[in-house]
């Protein structure tokens, strides 16, 4: 067991790479800065909407802002220690082995299904070594005992890996929330194992 000045001692040479500025990403990004993450690398091409404030950790004031943008100030204010490196890109295969090929852990946090997929099959295909922590199935409200976490390989699933969103089960705050920091866990677990 460690301290938590001894915590952030050891994360803050740490790089994670988070793959989307959402509901997920936002919130995995707020959790690691907390603890003391060192680096992270964030990209999202969406901006701030008011209909998204219901699960994403943003504020009515950057309605409009785009995302990373938004995000890093909050991050900023959360920890000014934490190095973020934000793009304002839409991910492809290329990009996503550009930006995460240093990060040490990887974290999905897509909601469009057909990027999110390009991701993982990126990265379990041209980054194999690196650990890579997605989330599946967060739509809804109640029974928390509904998450959990799967591990396959250097693959680590969040979620209950079957609430799909769709109007009548929409992503919620506390579902997102759950999952979210479910996933910022993971990373923690991963990172601090190498001590």
């Amino acid at each position: 067991m460690r301290t938590f000045d001894q915590i952030k001692k050891f994360l803050a040479d740490k790089k994670v790479g988070i793959a989307g500025a959402g509901g997920l990403g936002s919130n995995v990004a707020t959790s690691l800065a907390r603890c003391g993450i060192g680096h992270l690398v964030i990209a999202d091409y969406d901006s701030v909407t008011a209909d998204s404030l219901n699960r994403q950790y943003f504020f009515y004031d950057q309605i409009g802002r785009k995302k990373v943008d938004a995000l890093q100030h909050i991050l900023g204010k959360i920890n000014p220690d934490t190095k973020v490196e934000a793009h304002d890109i839409k991910l492809t295969e290329d990009k996503v082995i550009e930006l995460f090929s240093d990060c040490e852990v990887i974290v999905e946090a897509i909601g469009d299904a057909r990027i999110k997929q390009r991701l993982i099959e990126s990265v379990l295909v041209k980054l194999p070594e690196k650990n890579l922590v997605i989330a599946s199935g967060l739509a809804g409200y109640g029974n928390n005992n509904r998450f959990t976490t799967e591990q396959y390989d250097k693959l680590w699933v969040c979620g209950d890996q079957e609430a799909e969103v769709h109007q009548l089960n929409p992503p919620l705050s506390p579902g997102v929330g759950i999952v979210a920091n479910m996933q910022a866990n993971v990373v923690l677990e991963l990172l601090l194992a190498k001590d």
